[in-house]
């Protein structure tokens, strides 16, 4: 029989963990003295049961909430915009995040932007832009994750991509981090299979990432091995059978783990994936579960090291980058991953402009070792084409 446990913990935000918490989703806005939020969601969500029955919550409770649901799987600044027009007609003074990484990040953008009189590109995560924003007139969120991937419900940040460049910029304040996390796995469980596999996968890879990433942080380390072994136990599960609620909760907490240990770094997967998803649209956690492998072939003397530590976690045969490596395509291939990103329709004919945007990405930063542009453009090539 399964055990999943409920409980509360408080790093790095009060988090509320387990089946049915999300009953208490008028207890925590109430905590963070919101009585009139705006609703963020996706279109997707928008007229799901559970989404009905959220709102419905919120009404029982005397809350009165507006929903907003002009929100893409990749969110662009139009989304934002209409969401703090929104936010405005309502007389809000609070949001409610609920969904995957879409709707929370476009949620806590709103909840930033509604209080600037600058343009949100002035609060990209670079140097110490965040303190242009008016720290005092952020909005308070609630954070309601529905899928177990990006992990954004613990994040300072949101990333939306710029209409004039198509490139995803990284919005950072530290006040975007949710006052509370309510972490249902309940909610995940509708997701399809190939979401699920996804999703999960952008959570595996935000812990790989930030594990191989250069630098000494051994708490962002121990937390990406611990993320990286959920994974491997609970995404098969939760891929076969849906409603395996012990593996959703497990998935849902290593997507936070993934959150939190990127704070550390990530690298060239989301580099890659980061312009490829600016470009073409594609899902984000698809489209880094297709290149992390080629990047690793990338990387692969860069990560030498790091290897023979995760491969005893992942309690592998072998102790070298290929016995990982030969486990994630394995891992993929179970997963109904594809092999390349010319199966997500994406071609080869802009390796440049790919390469070009991923070089000047900040995930670049992390990348265990320096790769300028050219770099960037034949890992992306290769891993259209495959090989």
């Amino acid at each position: 029989m399964s055990k999943v446990i409920s409980g509360n913990w408080g790093f790095p935000t009060k988090v509320w963990a387990g089946p049915g918490r999300i009953a208490e989703l008028a207890k925590a806005c109430a905590e963070l003295g919101i009585a009139r939020p705006l609703f963020v969601t996706d279109a997707g969500l928008k007229d799901l049961a559970m989404t009905r029955d959220a709102l419905a919550r919120l009404e029982d409770a005397g809350i009165a909430a507006a929903l907003y649901a002009d929100v893409r799987g990749n969110p662009v600044a139009a989304n934002v915009e209409g969401g703090v027009g929104a936010y405005r007609a309502h007389g809000a003074d609070g949001v409610v995040a609920f969904g995957g990484g879409s709707g929370l990040d476009v949620g806590k953008a709103v909840a930033l932007m509604v209080g600037q009189t600058r343009p949100i590109w002035d609060f990209e995560d670079v140097g110490d832009w965040w303190k242009r924003a008016n720290a005092d007139a952020i909005a308070p969120v609630v954070a309601v994750p529905t899928t177990a991937g990006t992990g954004s419900e613990v994040g300072r940040a949101s990333v939306v991509t710029h209409p004039e460049t198509h490139e995803k910029k990284i919005i950072f304040h530290p006040k975007l981090l949710p006052g509370v996390v309510i972490s249902d796995p309940e909610l995940t469980v509708g997701l399809p299979a190939a979401v699920t596999a996804a999703t999960g996968l952008d959570a595996f890879v935000h812990c790989f990432e930030a594990y191989c990433a250069p630098g000494f942080h051994p708490m962002a380390d121990g937390i990406a091995l611990e993320g990286m072994r959920l994974i491997t136990r609970a995404l098969p599960r939760a891929y076969a059978d849906g409603a395996d609620i012990e593996a959703r909760a497990d998935m849902l907490a290593a997507a936070s783990m993934g959150a939190v240990a990127f704070q550390k770094g990530l690298g060239g997967v989301h580099a890659i994936s980061h312009a490829v998803g600016a470009t073409y649209d594609t899902h984000h956690g698809l489209t880094n579960a297709v290149v992390l492998p080629y990047m690793m072939r990338r990387n692969e003397t860069a990560i030498a090291g790091r290897m023979e530590l995760l491969a005893r976690v992942l309690d592998l045969p072998g102790r070298d980058v290929a016995a990982v490596l030969d486990w994630v395509l394995g891992f993929r291939a179970a997963l109904g991953i594809p092999e390349t990103l010319a199966a997500l329709d994406v071609p080869a004919d802009r390796a440049a402009h790919i390469g070009a945007l991923a070089a000047r990405d900040p995930s670049a930063a992390g990348n265990p070792q320096p790769l300028d542009a050219d770099a960037y453009a034949e890992v992306f090539r290769t891993a259209v084409a495959g090989g």
